[in-house]
């Protein structure tokens, strides 16, 4: 399956390793600056990092903010249940296991040559509570039993976009239903200016969750870059002040929008249903050059 695989060793440095997989050409690709290093690569755009020898370090700047949020969901170490809808190369999977042992975690991922690319070159530690599912993330999703989560990370996307049928009311009450009351659901979203897309899908999970804020550059709040937002959401109050201070802390800063200001920002955007639901606008070629 692999191609073009040299062990690294005296006198030599990893090499990229790929494999076809259902969403294109796999790659991953060696960190220069750590030994065990990782990028997942699809096509051309990244997905993941991964560090073998520190799995609780995240490179990706939206990474590290869902990070946060999985920091926050409960007491430090703290066990806890999560489901993570999309694998990628099981970055927030590693994340959580490193920082809160003993955690329950499933892994939906549809793309199965991907997982068993990642599997045998990333394998993930035998010790830790970590189950892979495959096929669909809104079917894994509903096969699941009320209140099971404590965490549910939404990360899907297919050809760089995410999927219609995972942007709508009823796949936000589905969220809904899995989660604990006082749980947290996260969304790894991806857009542009004029960010349609973004203030339609905080108005999509308002309908279904009291309490939401957005997280991401400012750039790309600003409607000046394409790039990721985080969106997270529950029916508790959320560390809005805790998530604000780590996010301008960041090596990558960001910004925080709550409250009268992230309603603001949503300016009157509608809800999307199953009906209307369409995939998440594609990146310009020029965001992975």
């Amino acid at each position: 399956m692999a191609k073009g695989k040299q062990k690294p060793g005296r006198g030599r440095t990893a090499e990229a390793v790929t494999a076809r997989v259902d969403g294109g050409l796999a790659e991953l690709v060696p960190d220069r600056d750590r030994p065990r290093g990782r990028t997942l690569l699809i096509d051309g755009a990244p997905q993941s990092h991964v560090d073998l020898d520190d799995p609780a370090y995240l490179d990706f700047a939206y990474q590290r903010r869902l990070g946060h949020i999985a920091d926050l969901v409960a007491p430090p170490g703290r066990p806890v249940q999560v489901l993570h809808l999309g694998g990628g190369a099981f970055t927030l999977a590693r994340y959580v296991a490193a920082t809160r042992p003993r955690s329950t975690q499933q892994i939906v991922e549809i793309d199965a040559p991907l997982v068993a690319f990642v599997r045998a070159e990333l394998p993930l530690e035998s010790t830790w509570r970590v189950r892979v599912r495959g096929g669909d993330a809104r079917e894994g999703l509903g096969k699941l039993p009320d209140g099971w989560a404590d965490l549910i990370i939404a990360d899907v996307f297919s050809g760089a976009r995410t999927p219609a049928h995972l942007t709508s009311t009823e796949f936000a009450a589905e969220v809904r239903r899995v989660l604990r009351p006082g749980g947290f659901y996260a969304a790894n979203l991806a857009d542009g200016p004029p960010l349609a897309y973004v203030k339609a899908q905080i108005a999509t999970v308002g309908t279904v969750f009291p309490e939401l804020c957005l997280t991401a550059d400012p750039a790309v709040l600003r409607g000046r870059r394409f790039g990721n937002a985080v969106l997270l959401a529950s029916d508790r109050e959320l560390p809005v002040a805790e998530l604000t201070r780590r996010a301008a802390t960041d090596p990558h800063q960001g910004r925080v929008e709550h409250g009268r200001a992230l309603a603001d920002f949503t300016g009157g955007a509608a809800p999307v249903t199953d009906v209307d639901a369409r995939p998440s606008p594609a990146p310009p070629p020029s965001v992975f050059e």
